[in-house]
């Protein structure tokens, strides 16, 4: 392929000068601005050997189990000290496939590679998966741990099969609410650095789509990520415990969290597990928006959101914890982002799963601060225009432990009901307009709120 074709246009460079800049002037670290800088020009593909799955026996006919022929082109690779594995055109059944080192995943347009039907394929130890005490009792289709230089690009197809785990999931969900069953991810990568992920499409994942989890220099553009919107805990993209994450021009319509930014437990030798996430024109069709948490123990830091449109999710713009799940989460931007019939446009909540959206026990008593505590702070929404089925959103932190330090600049909203702040201190409002069809445009208790408008205006 000619290296003028995997150049960026001039617009996109301009975008992403443009994402640089703001983050400086945020004053996020250099690190961010070293991942961004690297998004300034597409990699080619690995130079090397190039490794056909089909030349190691694999036939690409859907009915066929390629799995060994797969993973022997990964292992050749692997030993060869890098290069590109090739999927021609095809479908290519396989079972769980394990990564190495310095490798480039090309799928080319008409490559799919899709998960088996059988659910014991996809168990560390094969039984009943309904039996299963956790997700980490699976494998996903793809995994690799610390490893380096990792490159999935093409226009090709990664399919979960998600049809044969769905169901049963459902069901579970009902029974319990917010109860997610077991399953295995689609693609999950551990401790690995310079991740790349260009073009491709990631469909139909048993859960969630693409974990990266303790990496570093994550570079996500392009990507479609797909679910039936009524599919149980299938998020998009889970940056989970890691840094310099740069998501760009992805279109993400799942059955859950469109992103989740995910900090879980406290990582050695750092402040903040999560940190340095930039998302940009990004487009969300249906899911939960882009959410930070539920689970923030290890801390989440210096996240942008900018440019990005939503239309019928769930949610829109979130940060959620609980007592218990929670950490510190600061230094978080919104900007110029369009959001319709969303419910709600934007949350900021430390009750999460303990009540609905806008309600929240007002007599909730301080408790002792620990360890796992969520504390929101230095959060801005600016430039954000939205319509909400439901309430216009909330801002709530806990008694103990109040949100601080929120700037809401130009942020038009039209909604139900109006927007929620409590437990609150240092909110600004700066031309904020909330619109409800009933109701008081700002329902305040126990906060401090500057420049709080009389009422709402066209």
């Amino acid at each position: 392929m000619d290296c003028a074709e995997w150049r960026m246009s001039r617009a996109r460079q301009t975008d992403y000068l443009a994402a640089m800049r703001h983050a400086l002037l945020l004053g996020f670290s250099a690190t961010l601005l070293v991942a961004v800088a690297s998004c300034h020009a597409e990699s080619p593909p690995r130079a090397g050997r190039v490794f056909d799955v089909r030349e190691f026996g694999a036939k690409g006919d859907g009915k066929t189990l390629d799995t060994k022929a797969i993973q022997k082109a990964f292992d050749e690779c692997g030993r060869a000290g890098g290069g590109t594995v090739r999927f021609p055109p095809g479908t290519y059944l396989s079972q769980p496939l394990t990564l190495r080192t310095k490798t480039t995943v090309l799928l080319e347009e008409g490559a799919t590679l899709l998960a088996h039907t059988n659910h014991a394929d996809f168990m560390k130890v094969p039984g009943d998966w309904l039996k299963a005490s956790a997700s980490g009792d699976f494998i996903a289709l793809l995994s690799g741990k610390d490893l380096e230089d990792i490159t999935f690009t093409g226009k090709g197809t990664i399919d979960g099969n998600g049809w044969v785990w769905w169901p049963e999931a459902e069901k579970a969900r009902q029974r319990v609410t917010g109860y997610t069953l077991p399953r295995p991810n689609l693609v999950t990568l551990q401790r690995c650095k310079n991740v790349r992920m260009t073009g491709i499409t990631l469909q139909n994942a048993a859960k969630f789509h693409f974990v990266p989890t303790e990496c570093e220099d994550v570079f996500i553009d392009g990507v479609r990520v797909l679910a039936p919107d009524h599919t149980p805990n299938t998020d998009g993209i889970d940056p989970s415990n890691s840094r310099n994450v740069v998501i760009t021009r992805c279109f993400i319509d799942v059955g859950d969290d469109n992103i989740a930014i995910k900090s879980g437990r406290k990582v050695e030798g750092r402040e903040f597990g999560c940190e340095n996430i930039v998302i940009t024109n990004c487009t969300f069709k249906h899911g939960h928006g882009v959410s930070i948490g539920s689970e923030t123990v290890g801390g989440v830091r210096n996240v942008l959101v900018r440019d990005c449109t939503f239309e019928n999710t769930d949610n829109g713009l979130r940060i959620k914890s609980r007592r218990g799940r929670g950490g510190r989460v600061q230094d978080i931007v919104y900007e110029n982002c369009t959001l319709t019939n969303v419910r709600p446009a934007l949350s900021i909540a430390a009750y999460y799963q303990q009540t609905t959206h806008a309600t929240f026990p007002k007599d909730d008593p301080p408790q002792p601060i620990t360890d796992t505590t969520p504390f929101y702070r230095n959060i801005t929404f600016r430039n954000i225009t939205a319509t909400s089925t439901h309430e216009a959103g909330l801002i709530v932190g806990l008694p103990e432990a109040p949100v601080e330090n929120v700037l809401m600049e130009n942020v038009t909203i039209r909604a139900k009901t109006g927007l929620t702040i409590a437990n609150a201190k240092g909110v600004k409002l700066v031309n904020v307009k909330v619109i409800p069809e009933k109701g008081e445009p700002f329902i305040v208790l126990k906060a401090e709120v500057e420049g709080l408008p009389q009422a709402g205006g066209p």
